[in-house]
């Protein structure tokens, strides 16, 4: 006992750090996914037209994006994160069109229904309903993990949270030494975080749905693709200026 003793010590202090590591990567992540933007207005008007699992898969593609992110950050990946910021004219054009078109899709989309038969077909696996709604949500999952990826201003943003939490450098800095355990604990925080963030505001948004009427959403969509669209001028334009 008398000699297993002092080895406790740096493993209980180990453990304490992994522990506040992942606190601060769920704090990134939900400060980085919080702010309403066009990947939250596309969840809530997803979940208010098809229900759940669609505003869910939704916020889940930005999830992962911000993860891929937090890596490059964590690990002081300045290659890359100089190379995307370097490309990001061509990203923000990409992008921009994403969003136009994105725009246009909620713009002309008619409101599915309460009672659509996407959520319910996700049930019946055999069916080619089933297969098309399974699509749907790789499909939702996908665009909002691309346009998250097509928007170098996040790493920037990651950047600047993690210095205010005293995170900046090279590698995981400082304090964490750089180490890959330690670095993969804040990102998967930061995955964890940014989820927490997309599984509320879907769901919530999902829980009102019922309340909502038809017609209502319909001008839901109208409103939201007008807003995606304009998002999607201004990424053109500053990628133009």
């Amino acid at each position: 006992m008398e000699i297993g003793a002092p080895l406790e010590a740096p493993r209980r202090e180990s453990r304490a750090m992994e522990i506040e590591y992942f606190a601060r990567g769920l704090v990134i992540g939900l400060a980085i996914a919080a702010p309403v933007g066009p990947i939250g207005l596309l969840c809530i008007r997803r979940s208010l037209d098809a229900g759940f699992p669609l505003g869910f898969l939704t916020g889940l593609g930005a999830a992962a994006a911000d993860g891929v992110y937090g890596a490059v950050a964590a690990f002081g990946l300045t290659a890359v994160s100089s190379f995307l910021v370097a490309q990001q004219r061509w990203l923000a054009l990409g992008g921009g069109v994403a969003l136009l078109w994105l725009g246009w899709q909620s713009f002309t989309r008619r409101p599915a229904g309460v009672d659509a038969p996407g959520a319910a077909a996700a049930v019946d696996g055999g069916s080619a309903a089933a297969s098309l709604a399974r699509e749907r949500l790789w499909a939702a999952f996908g665009s909002t993990f691309l346009l998250t990826l097509a928007n170098p201003a996040t790493i920037l943003s990651f950047v600047a949270v993690f210095a205010g939490l005293g995170l900046a450098g090279t590698g995981l800095a400082g304090d964490a030494g750089g180490n890959a355990a330690s670095a993969m604990t804040i990102v998967l925080g930061v995955v964890l975080g940014s989820a927490a963030w997309w599984l509320f505001l879907a769901g919530s948004t999902a829980a009102l749905r019922r309340q909502v009427p038809a017609g209502a959403i319909r001008w839901i969509n109208t409103i939201s693709g007008a807003i995606l669209a304009g998002f999607g001028f201004a990424a053109l334009w500053a990628a133009l200026g």
